[in-house]
């Protein structure tokens, strides 16, 4: 069996078939405490590709800190093949304060590459790109709905990229969707730097859902599987076809009041489908709410209390939304079947449709 040599991080060399806990040091809070960005280095006994998964990069989406809690008891560096770095929490001052932001008040997402010197978030982003994501050619982070809001499983992929299209496959959530990156996202940063990246959404903010983090957990593995990283199998004969789309859209309430759902997530819905009935405080006046679409709900509300025009479901275009989750026996197969039509949309993020 041929050997791995030693993997160097942080300053420190890690032999393979190992395993350490590494910390950056980042800044200095106000109370002149240092703060720091913890990574698990599992270094594989064996060579092969460097990944790393990454949690939290909004303070308050920690679905994927228990997939990488789940992850960090799992996972054998002696089996390993290649080197898996684990981010629990990406935004630790978001994360300390259960808020999506930094103290700053900026969105880490949007502040890379960063700069040594620059505003906190800049920091930590310009850190946690140089020692984390530079080192890999493939990343997962993992990120769930804003507060109040319900996304379903899914994986969002960089338009035009089928290496991303075969391991989202792999990955195997329910939906798939493709679209356009954004300038300052982690993403964006590492596709224009030939890193390739997974983004899965799941479950609510300061929540933990166990679909979501059961899909991550099984998901990642399955990819790294693929990899050849882990013995596993990949689990492509026996997960669904995920439904593929390029295009989304948000249904608002019709009138303030309080909606009664009658759909959620995962569910497939047809043009004018009822999805919920939002009335006033004694029930009068109720207006009905229906899909304007074919598709599958990625997203909901999970407050029934509405203001007139707040997005209540977020819906992928789909043409046949029944079909979501029929077998398949083969990879390629899977990706032509589930092709989806016409160029990418831009998605919107839930805190930017409230």
């Amino acid at each position: 069996m041929q050997q791995a040599e030693p993997f160097t991080i942080a300053g420190e060399l890690l032999a393979p078939g190992t395993m350490r806990d590494v910390a950056f040091t980042i800044t200095t809070m106000a109370t002149g405490t240092a703060s720091s960005l913890t990574v698990r280095v599992l270094h594989g006994a064996k060579p092969g590709p460097a990944v790393f998964v990454s949690a939290a990069i909004h303070g308050d989406e920690i679905v994927g800190t228990a997939v990488v809690q789940r992850l960090a008891q799992s996972i054998d560096p002696i089996a390993l093949a290649g080197t898996l770095l684990l981010v629990p929490v990406a935004n630790i001052f978001g994360f300390m304060n259960h808020s999506r932001y930094l103290p700053d008040r900026r969105d880490l997402n949007r502040s890379f590459p960063g700069s040594a010197g620059g505003s906190l978030a800049g920091q930590l982003a310009h850190v946690f790109y140089r020692e984390v994501v530079e080192r890999c050619t493939l990343g997962i982070d993992i990120h769930s709905a804003a507060l109040h809001r319900y996304n379903l499983p899914q994986i969002r992929i960089a338009s035009g990229n089928k290496r991303l299209v075969e391991l989202a496959m792999a990955f195997g959530a329910p939906v798939i969707i493709e679209s356009p990156l954004r300038d300052g996202s982690l993403r964006d940063l590492a596709q224009k730097n030939g890193i390739d990246m997974l983004l899965m959404e799941g479950g609510e903010a300061l929540r933990f859902d166990r679909l979501s983090i059961e899909t991550g957990v099984a998901g990642v593995s399955r990819v790294l599987a693929h990899l050849g990283m882990i013995e596993a199998d990949d689990g492509l004969t026996e997960v669904g076809i995920p439904a593929r789309a390029n295009k989304s859209l948000w249904v608002r309430a019709p009138r303030g009041g309080l909606t009664h759902r009658v759909r959620k997530s995962g569910d497939p819905v047809r043009k004018g489908d009822l999805l919920a009935r939002v009335a006033g405080l004694f029930g009068e006046d109720p207006l009905d709410l229906v899909s304007p679409i074919d598709g599958i709900i990625i997203g909901h509300a999970t407050l029934p209390v509405v203001h007139q025009g707040d997005a209540l479901f977020h819906i992928a275009a789909i043409a046949n939304p029944e079909r979501v989750g029929a077998r398949i026996d083969s990879i390629t197969d899977a990706i032509l079947a589930s092709e989806p039509e016409g160029p990418a949309e831009r998605l919107l993020d839930e805190d930017e449709v409230v």
